[in-house]
């Protein structure tokens, strides 16, 4: 794996910190830290030079003379071989990216007795942690793949444990359709509707195919013959590469060039698969989730999240109710 730093210029930082400032102390332990400092001995800190890490050690050094202390930032150029060799190897992540492995494993662990809420946070500190890990990950030696593919099974299942039988991607080309072969169609999809199976229900009805009957199948072997199945393993409409059902539908069926269906599309992709974040998706995953706890059954929590679905529309493009 290339370095992301040359090794023939390093920066040190020397400090010596009044005995009384407990908390620029500790202040500046934690911005060490942060940057991926190593230590030379008490006092001394090492990062190599480069990508604004000069400009973030001069921002230190004037916080510790307003404090009371004093510090020298320093250039080393052209250190011996041996010296590179040792400074390279105090910027060695390997342990750290063993312990947060640990943690990821013992998440992974846990999925099946942790709530929604719970796990999203936990979920998503350990990928602040990875992140975090990485930006110091200076001189890299492995690891960073290996915890990078175990967060995202450990989010595979996290996501799969919240609607259990999602549907695994399938490859190939998306044909684009005519509408007008699919109308007054039966479509079917499995029983407690989460958010991909809701809003593609919803996009069924409203954009693709207004007289559509819909089936909630207890068991995806109950699908009707001459029903469309959409989300689920051998339907019609699945999930495809890194698309979910919504995004097939909106493809399928021409309706990319919609900006507000598009934004619809990122909202459901993050709240079914994760992915890149959008801001609302915790509001709405809330405002959903109490709507699938309320309703009796999937034909009321349609009409429900249907509505919610319009509003964002709404909020999103310039459709408006005939």
């Amino acid at each position: 794996m290339k370095n992301l730093f040359g090794t023939d210029k390093w920066l040190v930082l020397s400090v010596s910190l009044p005995a009384t400032n407990a908390t620029l102390r500790m202040r500046l332990w934690r911005a060490m830290k942060a940057l991926g400092c190593a230590s030379l001995r008490e006092g001394v800190y090492l990062l190599p030079a480069g990508r604004g890490l000069r400009q973030s050690l001069q921002m230190h050094v004037e916080e510790i003379k307003q404090g009371g202390g004093s510090a020298y930032l320093l250039n080393v150029s052209h250190p011996t071989s041996e010296e590179k060799t040792d400074f390279q190897a105090m910027f060695d992540r390997s342990e750290d990216y063993r312990a947060l492995m640990e943690r990821v494993a013992v998440f992974h662990t846990a999925i099946g007795t942790l709530d929604t809420q719970a796990g999203r946070r936990q979920l998503k500190t350990l990928w602040r942690e990875f992140e975090a890990l990485v930006a110091i990950d200076y001189f890299p030696r492995g690891g960073k793949a290996e915890a990078d593919a175990l967060l995202m099974d450990a989010e595979a299942a996290f996501l799969a444990s919240l609607a259990p039988g999602e549907p695994r991607a399938q490859s190939g080309d998306i044909p684009v359709l005519e509408r007008a072969a699919y109308q007054g169609r039966i479509w079917a999809t499995r029983k407690h509707l989460w958010v991909d199976r809701m809003a593609s229900a919803w996009l069924i009805r409203r954009f693709i195919d207004p007289a559509a009957a819909l089936v909630w199948l207890e068991r995806i072997e109950d699908k009707p013959e001459d029903a469309l199945g959409f989300d689920f393993d051998g339907a019609e409409f699945t999930h495809v590469g890194l698309r979910v059902t919504f995004e097939v539908l909106l493809a399928s069926f021409g309706l990319e060039n919609d900006p507000a269906l598009k934004k619809l599309a990122a909202l459901v992709h993050c709240l079914d698969v994760g992915g890149l974040p959008v801001s609302e998706s915790a509001g709405v995953e809330m405002v959903l989730g109490g709507a699938r706890q309320r309703c009796a059954d999937d034909d009321a929590l349609l009409v429900e999240a249907s509505r919610i679905f319009d509003d964002l529309y709404v909020m999103h493009g310039e459709w408006k109710h005939e």
